[in-house]
């Protein structure tokens, strides 16, 4: 019968519930955990298939060094060893620039080995921490930095409250990015007291249930925007006592738009003016909330889409408001900024890319510019590459390039709980637990509840692989980046009680100051030893350190304010594996506009970068350059698409889509007759960057001239390649100007058959 034990996926950020029948150390069944307080059942496809994340013949289960073209079995100690003796050689020869770490969004669900790992790279002085973030989010982040102050600030739609819901390039009916969308959503739809617009150039899952679909031009989002924001001030529906009370510059930003010609805009959009007039009467009357997602975080103008799209919140006063915009909270409560602040990329500390020159933002780099940085002749180049939760050769554009720079590599060195693409290319392979095996999980931000689950291991590991903290521990031991823990802080953590080893470590920081930034270290060594997990000890020094508009959201929840209320939270954890409410925020009292981190509290709408190039988004000026996209390539691609049948590159073994018609090209049938094409037929989509074969899907959904192919395909399973590899059609230097984000939503190309 086996037995059925909670978790929780680990394929996206939304972490549902999930329970696992396991029989003989092996999930057979999955179902949708009722008892989660955030899920409640809920789990899509994806989730329910995560035997075949965890079960496949490419798992690994001991540590392997290349040799010669082959790879070696060998033991844990020569691994570190010959890693760090490596590591060490090359950053003592050519410099802390020399070496990068890589990670990705295998990281949503295990996320607890990225403070480790991100201590070994600082401690062997480095900055160039290259992230899957920087692929989608990067650009609105920095726009956030600007305008909210605080690169890691973000608002999203008040759901619960709002009545009119503006969807621009995000299909939540398949992505979900939002806990139960589903539900949601169809409920939002029967509701006719509400209000669901989306902005799509197909007709995609969620704009068959909306109320409104503007079926927009691919790569006209900027053009949209522009043309919306001139609307609404020409018509005079902009919010004047919400400007007047919460926004600067308001003045500087009316010239770009009040002599705009939003109808030529729009005809080139090819949206109905008067439709899109309604949408933003509607939006600045009701109270209406807007979300976007990676239809226009990664197209013509990404961050300049994210600059407007805080422009139109700001000016329909919508941000910061109850139905509108709001910013969820986490473990730092409220406050200013939630109480992070980020470095401004233009600071002289701050590392720039050498090749490419482009900024950290939010602290991580943009995997579009690593082949460059590695493929450079400058003295700086990158030669050693630490790659972990990610596979670049599948999962980052342009996979020629990173094939070429990544065998130019003087180390590559690979943690992965499978054997990919990328692990197959490195020197060294180093097998991690999966989701599955280990302790991991975190917090799930929202308003007015905050969540949070951190799952037990439900099966054992076959093999020797280990927890991905911990290999990041053992490397830092070996180059000696551990600071001496004294034998009275090693006893206190091997106390039951852990209050006081809590203060015999308060008095070891104390009076060694430079210790706390080795914090997971101690606590991976001292305390993880008694837990039987670093990640679980990591987990309780995060719960020791409150902020007091956290403690009192706590105590709203049932705990209790006071010393020991970190330790009752992280008992409570344990206790709870469906995962708990940890804290909530007094809807009555609460001010979202505290979250703001300027300097004056404000939104701010002068971000001179932006100057120049708004003016670029000008009905002529992006009519001839759309049309030059069209002379050597007369079709736009989309490179990913989200449904239920890909998941990155996390789930290896194809049979998870068994019986499914998996990896498609979708083409209107208008183009499909064009260019004689016929349903199920064989093509070639030829790209700057490559071509591929895949298969036509044609379908009225999708739009004429644009095509879509779904990501996480063209993986080797046991030598046999399954589907196409979107990312060898993306170039790389086919990026945003600012954030340096593929523009995987518009790739000019052409379909030629076999």
């Amino acid at each position: 019968m086996g037995q059925w034990k909670k978790t929780s996926c680990v394929l996206c950020g939304n972490l549902c519930g999930l329970e696992v029948n396991v029989e003989n150390n092996k999930i057979v069944k999955v179902r949708g955990d009722k008892d989660n307080p955030r899920s409640e059942g809920y789990a899509c496809r994806k989730g329910l298939n995560i035997k075949f994340y965890q079960h496949h013949a490419d798992r690994l289960l001991h540590p392997l060094k290349k040799v010669g073209d082959t790879f070696e079995r060998i033991s844990w100690e020569q691994a570190i060893d010959e890693v760090g003796e490596k590591l060490s050689t090359i950053v003592n020869e050519y410099g802390p620039r020399s070496f990068a770490l890589m990670m990705g969004g295998g990281m949503l669900g295990c996320p607890s080995q990225g403070a480790f790992a991100v201590n070994v790279l600082r401690g062997m002085g480095s900055q160039y921490f290259y992230s899957a973030l920087a692929q989608e989010l990067t650009g609105r982040y920095w726009v956030d930095g600007k305008t909210l102050g605080n690169q890691n600030l973000h608002s999203t739609p008040h759901l619960d409250e709002t009545d009119m819901l503006l969807i621009v390039g995000w299909n939540p009916m398949m992505s979900h990015h939002t806990p139960q969308a589903r539900r949601v959503l169809n409920r939002f739809k029967k509701d006719t007291d509400k209000i669901l617009v989306v902005v799509d150039p197909r007709v995609s899952e969620t704009a068959r249930i909306a109320d409104i679909h503007l079926p927009i031009r691919p790569g006209t989002d900027a053009l949209f925007y522009r043309a919306m924001i001139s609307i609404i001030f020409k018509e005079a529906w902009h919010d004047e006592k919400y400007i007047e009370d919460h926004v600067n510059s308001f003045e500087k930003i009316q010239p770009w738009v009040m002599d705009f010609d939003a109808k030529a805009a729009l005809d080139i959009c090819k949206l109905d003016y008067q439709q899109v007039k309604e949408v933003c009467r509607l939006f600045t009357t009701r109270k209406s909330s807007h979300h976007s997602d990676l239809g226009v975080l990664m197209t013509r103008h990404s961050t300049l889409i994210s600059y407007l799209e805080n422009v139109f919140r700001a000016i329909s006063g919508r941000i910061g408001v109850e139905g509108g915009n709001i910013f969820p909270i986490g473990l730092r409560g409220g406050g200013r900024g939630g109480g992070r602040e980020t470095p401004d990329e233009r600071e002289a500390r701050m590392w720039r890319t050498v090749a490419t020159d482009f900024p950290a933002i939010t602290n991580v780099y943009p995997p579009n510019v690593m082949p460059e940085e590695i493929m450079s002749n400058h003295p700086d180049r990158l030669r050693t590459v630490i790659v972990t939760t990610c596979n670049p050769l599948r999962s980052f554009a342009d996979t020629s390039a990173y094939e070429a720079a990544f065998k130019k590599l003087d180390l590559l060195v690979t943690m992965d709980p499978s054997m990919t693409e990328t692990a197959a290319l490195s020197h060294y392979v180093l097998p991690a637990l999966t989701g599955y095996e280990s302790w991991d999980g975190g917090v799930g931000p929202g308003f007015p509840k905050v969540f949070m689950q951190f799952r037990r291991p439900v099966v054992e590991p076959e093999g020797e692989p280990i927890e991905g903290g911990e290999i990041f521990l053992r490397l830092a031991d070996r180059l000696g980046l551990i600071p001496e823990i004294p034998d009275t802080l090693y006893k206190a953590a091997d106390n039951e009680d852990r209050l006081q080893f809590g203060a015999v470590l308060m008095e070891y920081l104390q009076s060694n100051p430079k210790a706390g930034s080795k914090l997971p270290y101690i606590l991976a060594k001292t305390l993880g030893k008694k837990l039987g997990s670093v990640h679980l000890s990591l987990l309780w020094g995060l719960l020791q350190n409150l902020t007091p508009s956290f403690q009192e959201m706590a105590e709203r929840a049932g705990f209790h304010r006071g010393p020991g209320l970190g330790e009752e939270i992280f008992q409570a954890i344990q206790e709870h594996p469906e995962g708990l409410w940890i804290g909530e925020a007094d809807v009555k009292t609460w001010d979202h506009f505290q979250a703001l981190a300027t300097k004056d509290g404000r939104i701010n709408l002068d971000v001179p970068e932006m100057e120049k190039w708004i003016q670029e988004i000008d009905p002529a000026i992006e009519s001839k350059k759309l049309k030059e996209d069209n002379k050597k390539y007369p079709l736009v691609m989309s490179s990913g698409r989200h449904w239920d049948v890909n998941a990155n590159t996390q789930m290896r073994d194809p049979d998870w889509n068994k019986g499914k018609r998996a990896c498609t090209a979708t083409m209107h049938p208008g183009d499909a007759e064009e260019f004689s094409f016929s349903d199920g037929q064989m093509v070639k989509i030829i790209t700057d960057a490559g071509e591929e074969e895949i298969e036509i899907e044609v379908t009225n959904y999708a739009r004429p001239g644009y095509i879509m192919i779904p990501h996480g395909f063209g993986l080797v399973f046991q030598g046999k390649t399954y589907g196409a590899n979107a990312n060898r059609l993306a170039k790389n230097t086919h990026r945003d100007q600012v954030a340096g984000t593929p523009l995987h939503r518009y790739i000019p190309c052409r379909v030629e058959p076999i």
